[in-house]
């Protein structure tokens, strides 16, 4: 892997395909940015930094996306990951990078129940997967008392069909368009599926970086 000024934002489009996420500092390296690049469903790390460690910090931010969404590593590269299932999950993939930079590098993803507390009541939400045929279904289910549970739950829902870009299975029950299990990703998007408001202010600014020039993106002076 070349990092630094050596290669020009062309090249850079050229190798690894188009930005489509950047994460503008990253708070635990030197406030470099860093960008998500893909090209025939090959993700690319990259910054434009030449600062001293940068490659480690990339290897670091790979490692992270493995570790927290299940992601493959490319053999022979040290920044570039596919998903497994061959699908090329886009919305999620933009989730969990900003996790993976944002997270420390010593960061440990959890294991076990896939559950959360909801912010709106005092429900805990509990998502379980099974396998369904030549598909792995993901249930969500509610434990505790709150009026109009149901209804709560239809929400969760929508928030798994928006932000992961799920298949409705049933009314509380969805599956990932490549029919795969990816239980890390769940537990990605289980924060954001419960805060429906807040998150769509979050796309909202994601679109207005979104409209950089290709001139700049991911760029970071050294």
């Amino acid at each position: 892997m070349t990092t630094g000024p050596a290669m020009r934002v062309s090249e850079v489009l050229e190798r690894y395909g188009a930005c489509v996420e950047l994460v503008p500092m990253d708070a635990h390296f030197e406030g470099i940015s860093v960008g998500l690049y893909a090209r025939d469903g090959v993700f690319t790390v990259w910054s434009f930094s030449g600062k001293p460690g940068v490659r480690d910090r990339l290897r670091t931010v790979r490692d992270q996306l493995v570790a927290l969404g299940g992601l493959a590593p490319v053999d022979g590269t040290d920044h570039q990951v596919v998903f497994p299932c061959g699908y090329v999950h886009q919305r999620l993939i933009k989730f969990l990078v900003a996790q993976a930079v944002g997270k420390s590098p010593d960061y440990l993803p959890p294991e076990g129940e896939m559950s959360i507390r909801d912010t709106r009541t005092r429900l805990t939400i509990v998502v379980m997967g099974e396998e369904a045929g030549n598909r792995y279904v993901y249930n969500v289910s509610a434990e505790g008392d709150a009026p109009n549970v149901p209804a709560r739950l239809r929400m969760i829902v929508a928030g798994f069909l928006r932000y992961g870009e799920m298949d409705r299975e049933g009314d509380t029950s969805v599956v990932f368009p490549c029919g795969q299990r990816h239980d890390g990703l769940v537990r990605l998007l289980l924060p954001y599926s419960r805060n429906v408001s807040s998150v769509e202010s979050m796309l909202e600014a994601e679109a207005l970086r979104g409209q950089m020039t290709t001139g700049t993106l991911g760029f970071t002076p050294t």
